[in-house]
């Protein structure tokens, strides 16, 4: 849950915010002196790692990139301090997926930011009754806000935040698209790869932490159970036994659990059903590597556990 400082505190700070950004003269090259570094480059906010990744990669060494999530912090759980409200009102471009993070949807400012979940075709959030849905934002924004894992879906993010930044700096315009192309087909080869390594499997079913996999699993015709809807709710006893019901069922082998969750539940119920316990990665914070080698690593877990062949 929010803090009362940082839901009252960021409304104080935005209020001025906006009245400083009302003020700003405009340079001509469609970026505002309150959205520029001193070199000009416009700087822009991603809320948390996979969108960071992305931003970088369209931006390039044209915009300032600012992760508003630190490494090794649940962004669910993100709470916004003063100074991260004030690069939310500096930022020529916030980018962020609406439902992830309530902290974030309740301070950007709607003219200057990208909601990466509006560029492509959602699915609804696959829930079960009262397991935290609402506390994180899934019931309000209605559908399942975990785009980033579904390489395909974020293809096609990376070419409409390419013409947003170039909308936002027509002076490097073309250079934008250049890189969103790119990176476009990087994540399209990345898609293919999953598509081939996921073709062919002894088993079609994952049992996962939290459900944080419904693009990844919609796309390879995957079924995803999870545990529970959000990482920090724990499982009622019901849930628990409804999950152990369908992993016997389906002779799951593998619970994933993840790194920045407690693995305790997954644990116990992997002893219940007599499966091992793996880690499957939601990419909510920095991995090791990048986003494209984390996907890579989470495809080779993927395989080992569902007994994929091809």
């Amino acid at each position: 849950m929010m803090s009362g400082f940082s839901r009252l505190g960021a409304l104080g700070l935005l209020t001025a915010g906006a009245l400083f950004s009302a003020t700003a003269c405009g340079d001509g090259s469609g970026v505002s002196e309150v959205g520029a570094t001193s070199d000009g480059k416009p700087e822009v906010v991603a809320a948390f790692y996979p969108l960071q990744w992305l931003t970088e990669q369209v931006g390039g060494s044209d915009v300032q990139v600012t992760g508003l999530t630190a490494p090794g912090v649940e962004p669910h759980d993100l709470e916004l301090g003063i100074q991260q409200v004030t690069d939310l009102q500096k930022a020529a471009l916030t980018v962020y997926v609406k439902g992830v993070q309530p902290a974030v949807d309740d301070a950007v400012d709607q003219e200057k930011s990208f909601d990466a979940g509006t560029a492509v075709t959602t699915i609804p959030a696959g829930g079960h009754e009262g397991e935290g849905e609402e506390e994180h934002g899934h019931d309000e924004v209605g559908y399942d806000p975990h785009i980033w894992l579904d390489p395909s879906r974020m293809a096609t993010v990376a070419g409409k935040l390419g013409e947003r930044l170039a909308a936002a700096d027509a002076a490097h315009a073309q250079a934008y698209r250049d890189r969103a192309a790119t990176t476009a087909a990087t994540l399209t080869a990345l898609d293919q790869e999953f598509s081939k390594g996921l073709a062919t499997c002894r088993s079609r079913t994952l049992v996962t932490a939290h459900e944080a996999f419904g693009y990844l699993a919609d796309r390879y015709k995957l079924k995803q159970v999870g545990i529970t809807l959000d990482p920090e709710t724990e499982p009622s006893p019901a849930r628990l036994s409804e999950v152990a019901k369908v992993a016997r069922a389906e002779g799951v082998t593998t619970i994933f659990t993840e790194a920045l969750v407690s693995p305790k539940v997954a644990e116990v119920l992997a002893n219940q059903v007599g499966a091992r316990t793996a880690v499957l990665d939601p990419l909510e914070s920095k991995p090791s590597g990048d986003y494209v080698s984390a996907m890579r690593d989470n495809l080779k877990t993927l395989r080992a556990a569902l007994g994929c062949t091809a």
